[in-house]
């Protein structure tokens, strides 16, 4: 089944404007920061909240559907359970009841959960109760699945089982498959392609290597750890509307447009003293914030451009890196990619 959609929804003073297609068992990824539309478009699709425009799914026209008649299927953040009917009852709930519990055995024993086919929400794991939320949207076979931020709930452990069991089992569904999601782990893992929303409309539709090659906004090169700096070319070189100036190693920049200047965080080198390497960017910043990640440091510098760093703890600590310090940011050219808008 394919998905075709251009739908208006208008909730106060925001208005949602997205056109979108998608081919079957894809698995699109929908981000964006919060207040883009992300949950908007998911239950506008679903028939839960009002939208005018088409939707139809293969030959399908659902639009004027009602919820229960639309051949899709919602998981919510929260899995939304009912907490007095066991696990078995949950997913059969949409299929007949009791009548449908054959079934729902069944995919509950394809998603590892046949051990626990009797038990209540309550008495679940995280990620079985989202388990247990993903059988009960499989079990309808619905030609279009949406999931809303599926694993956000998740601790660390149980969302990696989560996203594991979650990626065998789209990789068999036949279906169209919209995914929420604010971890780009998800999305790259998880999606074949990366719809990004801003402000009610699609920014940016490309393969998650294209979007961490070259984001289309700033929010999104800081979703995939990456630098992001608006700008005007220059001869070889991007004037910065922040401030400051990078040089990159790319062909001659036709100056009329509008670029994004987009660096890797982890190609940012920090120095104590001023760097009199390869480097053709170099400049001063002061240290802001140090944010752990595993083994290795997010620093936020202010400075001309502001930019983020990631390097080692070692790295840390043999530069005495510490808010309020001053320092010296650096980046080789061949490290920044510039991206028309």
């Amino acid at each position: 089944m394919t998905l075709h959609c251009a739908v208006q929804a208008v909730r106060g003073e925001f208005t949602l404007d997205v056109t979108l297609d998608a081919a079957p068992g894809e698995v699109v990824a929908v981000v964006g920061p919060n207040g883009a539309g992300k949950s908007t478009l998911l239950r506008s699709l679903a028939g839960l909240d009002a939208c005018t425009g088409d939707i139809s799914v293969g030959d399908m026209d659902i639009g004027g559907l009602a919820p229960h008649q639309r051949p899709v299927a919602w998981v919510p953040q929260d899995g939304a359970l009912f907490p007095h009917l066991s696990a078995i009852d949950n997913v059969a709930f949409g299929i007949g009841g009791r009548r449908g519990r054959p079934e729902a055995a069944r995919w509950l024993s394809l998603l590892g959960l046949k051990e626990h086919i009797h038990k209540r929400p309550r008495q679940l794991s995280g990620g079985q109760a989202q388990r247990v939320a993903l059988a009960r949207a499989l079990v309808r076979r619905p030609a279009l699945l949406l999931l809303d931020e599926p694993m956000a709930a998740l601790d660390v452990a149980t969302r990696t089982e989560a996203r594991r069991t979650l990626r065998q089992h789209l990789a068999s569904y036949g279906g169209v498959t919209l995914l929420v999601t604010h971890d780009p782990v998800d999305a790259a893992t998880l999606a074949s392609r990366v719809v990004a929303l801003d402000a009610g409309r699609i920014v940016q539709d490309a393969s998650p290597a294209h979007v961490a090659r070259a984001p289309r906004t700033p929010w999104l090169a800081d979703w995939m750890g990456l630098n992001a700096f608006r700008g005007r070319a220059s001869g070889q070189a991007v004037d910065l509307d922040s401030g400051g100036r990078l040089v990159a190693a790319d062909a001659p920049l036709d100056p009329a447009g509008e670029v994004l200047a987009v660096v890797p965080a982890h190609a940012v080198t920090l120095s104590r003293v001023q760097p009199h390497g390869s480097a053709r960017n170099t400049w001063p910043v002061v240290v802001r914030e140090l944010v752990a990640t595993g083994s290795r440091v997010r620093i936020r510098c202010d400075g001309h451009p502001a930019v983020v760093a990631e390097v080692t703890a070692d790295a840390v600590a043999d530069l005495g890196l510490a808010e309020g310090v001053d320092a010296w940011a650096s980046t080789k050219a061949t490290e920044v990619t510039v991206v028309p808008l």
